[in-house]
């Protein structure tokens, strides 16, 4: 997996000792999965057109924020990656692919990355970060509300109509493996049976790239505890209409079976807050 790294707050259209001189606020991201092909209205300017208008995507999962990071040699990025930045703010954002030692990066970010295996690029573990909220481009009309960039629904309408098509999708996949599926809810979605087996599924849906999922205390409690449970996620889901009537098609499915979520791979996103009597 590389790194995606954004930077706001300053002007690009300078001459590169200027632009070393100032700070920038970073948001370094890892990329998930491979570039593709979007099949589903996603940015606020596609979901208010209605059609795909940027189809190469990468999904990207936040990881940290900088704020007023110097863009010079006292900064977390070599002068190569500074200079890379300018120059995609000078191409309409495109990016400029670097390769650089991130050590120093990752030490300003306060994480210790992890090797999947030999060669491979670092994987920063989730439980060693805070939830970040990444800007999206291009921005929406104002008064408008969307979904963030990872999916993530505002319209609560427009949310139900997400996972309801991806329970929909998941009951087929099941069925058509032989299975007798039952619909629970909570704290998991289906539960399955044939010739005397049990399992039982989580089933999530997204508009955007299977980077990462919401999930409750209970619904995590329940995966490490049952042993047969299995995740399964529809992306790049597509929604038509307006509030409240949304339909919602389409979609790429991931399954991860037998599936047990690791501590690396969670983040508090929620807190509950007991209040002093």
């Amino acid at each position: 997996m590389d790194f995606v790294i954004l930077g706001t707050g300053v002007n690009p259209r300078v001459d590169l000792g200027v632009w070393l001189s100032d700070t920038i606020d970073l948001y370094v991201c890892q990329a998930v999965g491979i570039v593709y092909e979007g099949t589903a209205p996603h940015w606020p300017d596609e979901t208010d057109e209605q059609r795909v208008k940027y189809p190469t995507r990468l999904g990207i999962e936040p990881l940290a924020k900088l704020t007023n990071t110097p863009l010079g040699p006292a900064g977390s990025l070599p002068l190569a990656a500074s200079d890379a930045i300018r120059r995609s703010g000078l191409h309409r954002g495109f990016g400029k692919p670097v390769q650089f030692d991130p050590d120093k990066l990752f030490k300003l970010m306060g994480v210790t990355p992890k090797l999947s295996y030999a060669d491979s690029a670092p994987i920063i573990p989730l439980n060693q970060t805070r939830p970040v909220q990444v800007p999206t481009r291009p921005k929406p009309r104002r008064n408008v509300k969307h979904g963030t960039g990872t999916g993530r629904q505002s319209d609560p309408r427009k949310r139900e109509a997400v996972e309801r098509h991806a329970v929909d999708l998941a009951i087929q996949h099941y069925r058509q493996a032989g299975w007798t599926v039952e619909e629970v809810g909570k704290p998991y979605d289906l539960r399955l049976t044939k010739a005397g087996a049990e399992r039982r599924v989580e089933v999530k849906g997204t508009t955007g790239a299977p980077t990462s999922v919401e999930l409750t205390a209970n619904e995590v409690q329940h995966a490490r505890e049952f042993p047969e449970v299995d995740l399964f996620v529809v992306s790049d889901i597509t929604v038509m209409g307006i509030t409240p009537n949304f339909t919602a098609s389409g979609g790429t499915t991931t399954l991860l079976p037998d599936w047990e979520p690791a501590d690396e791979d969670l983040r508090p996103t929620r807190f509950e807050y007991r209040i002093p009597s």
